[in-house]
């Protein structure tokens, strides 16, 4: 197994050049199969997580959140980016001590968000949203845990690109090492926030299908595409379709994209 350290430089280098994908698991099983199928980061989802205990995404506890993200990083050999949403604290000071708290997990990223919460969304006024990165940039001194300010504005149409841009420069200039303002997926937007930041890496989201791809988004120069809980809802979406279709048909047939059992069995035996 690498060390703590190995995975974080690990993870610098991927952000230094070029773009890779960083793919969302939401359990241990399926970070296991993703370094298993050869990706070279993942990231955790809060809403992916969530969902799997049965809760509304913003509604788990930090120290259930931490838990989660140690599980995923003890369970892999490659880097773990922690969704850790607001940093469970509007104040500057606890924000960077949960942050403190999670970087023991032995993570290699930290995404800190400026949105309060999950249900009315409201976003931290400019100053403190930058001081709360700063305060995060301090704790995780020494640590070599990339710090990913994210700008939730947009996502939650509170605010538009000019508002984006001007709060991602000031997350750049706090000490945030990667970009991230989710909701934006027009080719012309995510060029403007990537040459207002550059050279600092940026977080490109792609959560749906028809949109952007991979090739889009490395000839646009972001250095990371990550997938948020799409991947989690795909797979619920494949649950309730057959789910449904038992119910209201007595038949099986969303079962025929099922993988097999053998497969999995067979996978999870020789780990």
């Amino acid at each position: 197994m690498k060390s703590i350290d190995e995975k974080r430089a690990e993870f610098r280098r991927l952000h230094e050049s070029g773009c890779f994908a960083i793919p969302n698991p939401w359990d241990v099983g399926t970070a296991k199969y993703l370094q298993h199928l050869g990706f070279k980061a993942i990231a955790t989802t809060s809403a992916g997580f969530a969902f799997s205990r049965g809760l509304a995404d913003g509604s788990v506890k930090r120290d259930n959140m931490i838990a989660h993200i140690r599980e995923l990083v003890e369970a892999t050999d490659i880097p773990v980016n922690a969704d850790f949403e607001n940093g469970y604290a509007d104040d500057p000071n606890w924000c960077a001590e949960n942050a403190r708290l999670c970087t023991e997990t032995g993570v290699a990223g930290l995404s800190i968000e400026d949105a309060a919460d999950r249900k009315e969304s409201p976003i931290y006024d400019v100053d403190l949203a930058v001081e709360r990165i700063h305060a995060v940039r301090e704790a995780l001194h020494g640590t070599e845990v990339l710090l990913v300010a994210r700008a939730e504005g947009f996502l939650v149409g509170r605010e538009n690109l000019d508002q984006i841009i001007k709060r991602l420069v000031k997350y750049s200039e706090a000490g945030a090492g990667c970009l991230y303002a989710p909701g934006f997926d027009k080719c012309e937007e995510i060029k403007a926030i990537l040459e207002a930041v550059a050279p600092k890496p940026v977080n490109v989201l792609i959560g749906r299908a028809g949109g952007l791809s991979m090739r889009d988004a490395e000839k646009l120069g972001a250095r990371r595409v990550s997938v948020g809980g799409a991947f989690a809802r795909a797979a619920w979406g494949g649950f309730i379709r057959s789910a449904k279709e038992l119910l209201e048909k007595g038949t099986f047939e969303g079962l025929k994209r099922a993988v097999s059992y053998a497969d999995l069995q067979e996978f999870f035996q020789a780990q």
